[in-house]
């Protein structure tokens, strides 16, 4: 079984194009906190009647504005996800085409529709509300009429319906926009305390401005242009390094929520060509514990996880295509796959297990924990470096303690 190798790359460029959408709506949060911050630089020079009342205004204010912020993200991360959507079905289904050999009718693969109202429906509908609940295929189909897996009579088509966007959250069960509104309501709360705080206790008003956004300036000064997500996270303050860090965590999985439910559907749309999928983990150290367990096995559609298994997860799936059952050879560009590692290409077959086995003992602490090493090492002797990863993590994704390998294993030397 094998898989087309540019299926492994798109779940970088996913990543990559996550930052983007991420900067534009960080920008515009930490813009507005700059600029609250700098009406509440020149109150110092203000009498007493007036410093209180300039600063009550200074603070509705920016609930306002953080109000609108959050309207605002929420439409441009509705228009992203449809746009990615679409983007992202269309490129799978153009992938499975070019998997097949040449001579081969290529217009049997099934395409998948977008609904229009599809990525609305997943920022905005709460399933809790609606008594939407995850259902089988069959059933979701006898509720809904028409559904992602029910192929439109003699079309040859697919859909991704609302109703389907209605299903899907956020790891932590809310939605987009809940997510968007919370941090809005937080942030301006969070602000109001550190600047009543501070000034009732005597600090400084340029010490409280430090506090708030420390060295950030507004997204189009020259310095900020060129500085990267994660420097801008760092340069920040109180009000805008946490609330920036969830903005990117909140944008880059409902990417990979989204990106990955429409690969799925065109997946399961072409089950003649493709009846399982690969869960595919990044090969680096930030990897999490259920998501280097997952790497590389294989599921039927519709019976396994499915990324995202927690916030900021950068996992995919990519179909397996049996060629053999197909009669036919796979092309070059699938026999010579790889996967990207954050040492260099690696064969697309290798799991994360297998990559770790062959880092030195420095990355594989950092990957699992400086007391995990030997036990890891000792099971991948054993077992095999793939069962050895699954070894170290248990059914809920959570990894075992020094204490339990201890008691599993015995001490290592």
């Amino acid at each position: 079984m094998s898989t087309p190798a540019r299926l492994y790359k798109n779940a970088i460029d996913l990543n990559r194009y996550s930052n983007s959408v991420a900067r534009r709506v960080v920008n515009s949060y930490n813009d507005i906190i700059i600029d609250a911050v700098d009406q509440l630089r020149v109150i110092d020079d203000l009498a007493a009647p007036v410093k209180a009342a300039r600063l009550r205004s200074i603070l509705a204010q920016l609930k306002q504005s953080l109000d609108g912020w959050a309207g605002d993200s929420t439409e441009i991360t509705a228009t992203e996800l449809q746009g990615i959507a679409e983007l992202q079905s269309e490129f799978v289904a153009n992938e499975l085409r070019k998997a097949m050999p040449e001579g081969v009718t290529r217009s049997s693969v099934n395409t998948v529709e977008i609904s229009p109202q599809f990525a609305q429906s997943v920022v905005t509908t709460d399933p809790t509300q609606l008594n939407v609940v995850a259902l089988s295929d069959d059933l979701f189909k006898s509720v809904y009429g028409v559904e992602a897996l029910a192929q439109q009579a003699g079309t040859g088509t697919f859909s991704l319906t609302a109703a389907r966007g209605a299903t899907i959250t956020l790891p932590n069960g809310r939605t987009v926009e809940k997510s968007f509104r919370g941090i809005a309501v937080d942030q301006a709360e969070r602000f109001n305390q550190v600047v009543r705080q501070g000034l009732l206790t005597g600090e400084t008003t340029p010490s409280i401005v430090k506090r708030l956004i420390g060295s950030l300036q507004f997204s189009q000064e020259p310095t900020m242009v060129s500085k990267t997500l994660a420097k801008i996270i760092a340069a920040g303050g109180q009000s805008t390094s946490v609330t920036d860090s969830q903005v990117v965590a909140l944008i880059r999985t409902s990417i990979n929520q989204v990106a990955n439910t429409a690969s799925q559907q065109v997946y399961e749309a072409n089950q003649d060509i493709t009846q399982k999928y690969r869960y595919i983990a990044t090969l680096d150290t930030r990897t999490s514990a259920i998501c280097r367990a997952l790497d590389g096995k294989e599921f039927d559609y519709g019976k396994g996880p499915m990324p995202p298994q927690h916030f900021n997860c950068r996992s995919t799936t990519v179909p397996v295509i049996n060629y053999k059952e197909l009669g036919f050879d796979p092309p070059p560009s699938v026999t010579k796959g790889k996967r990207a590692s954050m040492d260099g290409p690696v064969p697309a077959s290798e799991t994360y297990g297998e990559w770790l086995a062959k880092q030195p003992r420095a990355t594989q602490a950092d990957a699992l924990g400086p007391g995990k090493v030997a036990y890891f090492n000792r099971l991948a002797n054993k077992y095999g470096p793939t069962d050895a990863m699954a070894k170290l993590v248990r059914d809920d994704g959570s990894e075992l303690t020094l204490a339990q390998l201890r008691s599993r294993y015995g001490a290592v030397n």
